[in-house]
């Protein structure tokens, strides 16, 4: 597992609940956060199976 994206995906984690917490779990940056937290984990997951 790339030491990168795990990286990258923690910064990103931290980042969603500081707006979660700031404006609202249904927020749009909330959401768009989310989304981009998913694609990365997509990835990681990808990157673990092969």
């Amino acid at each position: 597992m790339s030491e990168a994206l795990t990286s990258e995906i923690e910064h990103l984690r931290k980042r969603m609940v500081e707006v979660a917490l700031e404006h609202g779990f249904a927020s749009e940056e909330s959401v768009e956060l989310s989304q981009k937290l998913d694609t990365l984990l997509n990835q990681m997951q990808i990157k673990q199976s092969s």
